[in-house]
């Protein structure tokens, strides 16, 4: 894996940047801004003698996997979706890599992250639309032969309710051991012991089948606001394709539905019939399908605590508000377990 440790993301040195400006053959830089509003990568705007570009660090997919997911941009882009493919290297390459790390520029696109509740109706339809879009570009994309054939048939892990129980009992000793008694650690501990009592009341509603619903294929994997640019009424770009991958197209869906219209710790249930509308209005996905997707998620965040791992183990906490919000999101959910699956199948 290409990695790049918390303490040095924000920092170029110089002897990295003149390499990778003779690496894009950039010219003069006249200003770098380091952006903070990424969670995994490291990336920057750059204003240079050879035009305005982001540049970004990978640090969490494989090279090979990079280098694949940007050489399917272009021909998604001369599709009409809505993407800043790559530019290449002098030597022809889309990843510079430098210091250890691997690095890929993008022309600069101008527009506005906005949370998927500050979206107009309207617009969250028309998002809905362009997912389905991308879905449809992406198939065509493998037709070409840019990505490898997909699947009859796919299986998806559902977590047990024994294995949840013993991930957060572990986690709840990590909190004893590595914790300082924070507000964090005090948090963390009653969210364990809650979601403890939580798998165990709930088992019965967790997903039966290890075959998900629905047709799949290939999927962007991170279709959230920081990876949406918006110019006006119009998505200008989708950003970070680094999560490329073969899903059931209604997992891809619920998620985008979650991290856009489940803020605050509740769901927009409006805005997930309409962004599912918008959707099926271009991949006529059935609704029990939409419905198992929307289950198989929410048993994921009941038996997933992804953060604290991040926490704990890594000692990474640029995750630790998402706990937060996911933990209040799903306590909302569990709740109104039918209303939102509801909400799903209207679109």
């Amino acid at each position: 894996m290409i990695d790049a440790t918390v303490a040095t993301r924000s920092d170029i040195a110089e002897s990295v940047l003149g390499e990778l400006i003779d690496a894009f053959g950039l010219g003069e830089v006249q200003e770098r801004r380091y952006l903070a509003d990424g969670l995994m990568n490291a990336n920057w705007k750059l204003d240079t003698s050879a035009g305005r570009f982001a540049l970004k660090r990978v640090t969490d997919v494989s090279l090979e996997r990079l280098q694949r997911n940007l050489g399917v941009l272009a021909a998604l882009g001369a599709d009409g979706v809505p993407v800043s493919a790559p530019v290449p290297t002098v030597s022809g390459s889309l990843v510079a890599q430098v210091n250890g790390g691997a690095w890929c520029l993008f022309p600069w696109v101008a527009g506005s992250h906005v949370r998927g509740v500050d979206l107009t109706l309207a617009r969250v339809s028309a998002l809905g639309a362009h997912l389905g879009r991308l879905h449809t570009s992406l198939g065509r994309a493998c037709g070409r032969g840019l990505l490898s054939g997909v699947p009859e048939t796919i299986t998806a892990d559902v977590t047990s309710p024994e294995r949840a129980v013993e991930k957060a009992e572990r986690l709840s000793a990590a909190v004893r051991d590595k914790g300082n008694g924070s507000d964090f650690d005090r948090a963390a501990a009653a969210a364990l012991e809650h979601r403890r009592a939580l798998v165990c009341k709930h088992a019965d509603h967790r997903p039966r089948s290890a075959t998900p619903e629905g047709d799949h294929g290939w999927t962007h994997g991170d279709v959230q606001y920081r990876n949406l640019l918006w110019e006006g009424e119009d998505l200008a770009a989708i950003l970070d394709w680094d999560r490329i991958a073969v899903r059931p197209y209604a997992e891809e869906v619920a998620r985008t539905a979650q991290v856009q219209f489940g803020v605050g710790g509740v769901f927009d249930l409006a805005r997930v019939s309409a962004f599912v509308e918008g959707y099926r209005s271009v991949v006529p996905l059935e609704p029990s399908a939409l419905v198992d997707g929307a289950r198989r998620l929410w048993w994921k965040r009941m038996t997933d605590f992804w953060q604290l791992e991040f926490h704990y183990d890594r000692g990474d906490i640029s995750f630790d508000d998402l706990f937060t919000a996911d933990e209040a999101l799903l306590h909302w959910w569990t709740d109104r377990l039918d209303q939102v699956e509801d909400a799903f199948a209207a679109g």
